[in-house]
């Protein structure tokens, strides 16, 4: 018998960084494909330019910095893409592009690249450009009536592609059925819920990601919902609304910025929850979904120190 001794890890896997986030980009691509449909051939082009200007600045900032070139792990290009679906699609191209620089090399490279950033790169960006641009980051547009029709409704076929408020903005309000597919305004990559639960069962069955995270974020969220004021019956729309299936199964999932070890994802679930319950009910923004997952990323380190999973075979420390 040959007994090999090596450093660990000793368990080994054929995914890497590249299958894994590639992975993720293919789970987006319908939800593009609906943005796109929903609002026009501008909101390619707004994702475009968020993916050019991420991976561009990654790629110069390494190149500067003498560092290895790691764009080919498709990492900046989820950013790009997520920063473009939390976006209405008429904010200015050079908007997002300032927005995809910021997420680079803001608040990822600076801080050592992939692995070593604290909290989600994109959401950080929206919530910058939220701070610097309002204006821009809430002119929303009726989305294509086409649909609208398709489904016998009148919500928006009566509508033109005009600035409105979004439902949770107490706008045009809209039914369970026109939410669930995505006939309702909001940003590019929010609106359909049954292209990112498409992705999201993508991401499922490959592995990428666990349901723990999203069914405890979406759970809680209905819970303090409801304990703040939602009535019941609209608690189904609600959840439907906004980012917060985008966020759940997208971004709050993150392997960088989320807890690892699992009664640290179920905490920072909860808190996710509970921080967008309590915007969209008792605060001034109609949506929470994006703070409330950079506010939980500050907390994942402490998270990770006080609930450390006990080690297999470990007895009690006696006093």
């Amino acid at each position: 018998m040959k007994l090999f001794v090596g450093s660990s890890p000793h368990l080994r896997s054929k995914e890497t960084v590249s299958t894994v986030m590639r992975d993720v980009v293919i789970a987006l691509i319908p939800t593009l494909l609906a943005g796109i449909y929903f609002f026009g051939l501008r909101a390619l082009l707004v994702t475009l330019v968020a993916v050019g200007f991420a991976v561009g600045s990654e790629y110069l900032y390494e190149k500067l910095t003498h560092k290895p070139i790691t764009i080919n792990d498709f990492s900046a290009v989820i950013t790009g893409m997520l920063l473009a679906f939390n976006v209405p699609v008429t904010i200015p191209f050079w908007m997002v592009a300032l927005g995809s620089m910021f997420a680079i090399i803001i608040v990822k490279q600076l801080y050592g690249g992939l692995g070593m950033n604290f909290m989600n790169p994109a959401l950080a960006a929206r919530a910058a450009l939220m701070a610097s641009f309002p204006t821009a980051m809430s002119n929303y547009v009726a989305p294509n009536a086409g649909i609208s029709n398709l489904l016998n409704s009148s919500t928006y076929s009566s509508l033109d592609a005009t600035t409105f408020a979004t439902p949770l903005s107490k706008g045009t309000p809209v039914n369970f059925l026109e939410a669930f597919i995505g006939v309702r305004g909001g940003c590019i990559g929010e609106v359909s819920t049954i292209c990112l639960l498409i992705g999201a069962g993508y991401l499922l069955y490959r592995g990428v990601i666990q349901i723990r995270i999203p069914a405890v974020f979406i759970a809680t969220t209905a819970v303090v919902l409801a304990l703040t004021g939602t009535p019941i019956a609209d608690l189904p729309i609600q959840l439907l609304m906004g980012g917060l299936v985008l966020g759940a199964f997208f971004m709050a999932t993150d392997y960088v910025s989320a807890p690892v070890n699992r009664k640290a994802q179920i905490f920072f679930a909860i808190g996710c929850g509970v921080v967008t319950a309590l915007i969209r009910n008792l605060g001034a923004l109609p949506e929470g979904v994006s703070y409330s997952i950079l506010f939980m990323n500050i907390f994942t380190p402490l998270l990770e120190k006080y609930c450390i999973p006990k080690v297999f075979g470990e007895g009690r420390v006696k006093k």
